[in-house]
């Protein structure tokens, strides 16, 4: 089944693009598919050339140890949550063991040298003060439906042959039930070394598409309405802060409003024309973070 991005009105009451599910008649041969996954729509509006070249060029570079760390963090959370969820509750010690397995034994490859300010014994520590917290302070206030959840792709009808696909699995994203009875809100897990401002608040910045592709194809393969994302910080600094954000509009960005494009019809017209535009001033861009910073001519040198 396809969504039709002139026909598309579904999550916001007068946005511009409502989704409508329908079959397209349209001869495969003339299609052309741009899979973009949940977790990668901020990358491509920070810089369409990085993002090209490590999603469409497949251009691969190895993570450091905080990416890592994030990965083992999400894992003990998982397997805390999946245990109440079937209730079968785990402690929180019994869930590190998820967190330690994860953290030294890695799927993808690792610089365990690209982070200077972190080493293993490190990210160990604060990775299980974490998950302590997260286990005890967080985690009670929520009510899960669904854990790691696979998502159907979701094919959208851009006009000219092409068609986005959502795609994305839900790994650190949780469906929970919103307290009013209105409708399922998404939260999602983050780590990382930077996740509140001066105020000690969850900072929102660059969080509502990957939610809002989520929101999408959730309510797309579900039929059930969500009213929004909210954030559930983990950060991996030495002071191991942790905190939960307001529930936030998550769908309009990528669907746009009456008078304003989202981000999908953006998309749709870079794909169109090819133009996958470099930006040199994202914070992203240096050799730590980027697979094409080698053969790349428009970073600083």
């Amino acid at each position: 089944m396809i969504c039709d991005l002139r026909n598309m009105q579904i999550l916001i009451i007068g946005g511009r693009l409502p989704i409508r599910t329908k079959a397209i008649g349209m001869s495969e041969a003339f299609k052309r598919v741009i899979e973009v996954r949940a977790s990668s729509w901020g990358a491509l509006f920070d810089c369409s050339y990085k993002w090209e070249g490590e999603h469409l060029l497949r251009m691969r570079r190895p993570s450091g140890i905080r990416a890592l760390l994030g990965t083992a963090v999400h894992a003990g959370t998982a397997a805390f949550d999946q245990a109440k969820m079937d209730r079968k509750p785990i402690t929180a010690m019994e869930a590190a063991d998820a967190f330690i397995d994860a953290l030294h034994k890695p799927t993808d490859d690792v610089d365990y040298k690209q982070d200077r300010s972190l080493n293993m014994r490190q990210a160990e520590q604060i990775g299980l003060t974490l998950l302590t917290k997260y286990c005890h302070e967080i985690s009670p206030k929520f009510e899960f439906s669904a854990i790691e959840m696979k998502m159907e792709p979701m094919d959208i009808d851009c006009g000219d042959g092409l068609i986005i696909r959502l795609k994305g699995t839900m790994d650190r994203s949780r469906i929970a039930a919103d307290q009013d009875g209105a409708g399922d809100v998404i939260p999602d897990v983050k780590t990382g070394a930077r996740l509140f401002d001066s105020e000690s608040n969850v900072i929102l910045k660059a969080r509502s598409a990957q939610l809002g592709a989520y929101s999408l194809m959730y309510e797309n393969q579900t039929g059930r309405h969500t009213v929004g994302g909210q954030i559930i910080a983990l950060e991996t600094a030495s002071q191991a802060r942790v905190g939960v954000s307001p529930i936030f509009n998550v769908k309009q960005p990528m669907t746009g409003t009456p008078t304003q494009k989202g981000l999908i019809e953006y998309a749709a017209g870079m794909f169109k024309s090819g133009d996958f535009l470099p930006n040199p001033q994202s914070a992203l861009c240096s050799d730590k973070f980027c697979a094409r910073w080698n053969s790349c001519i428009f970073r600083d040198r």
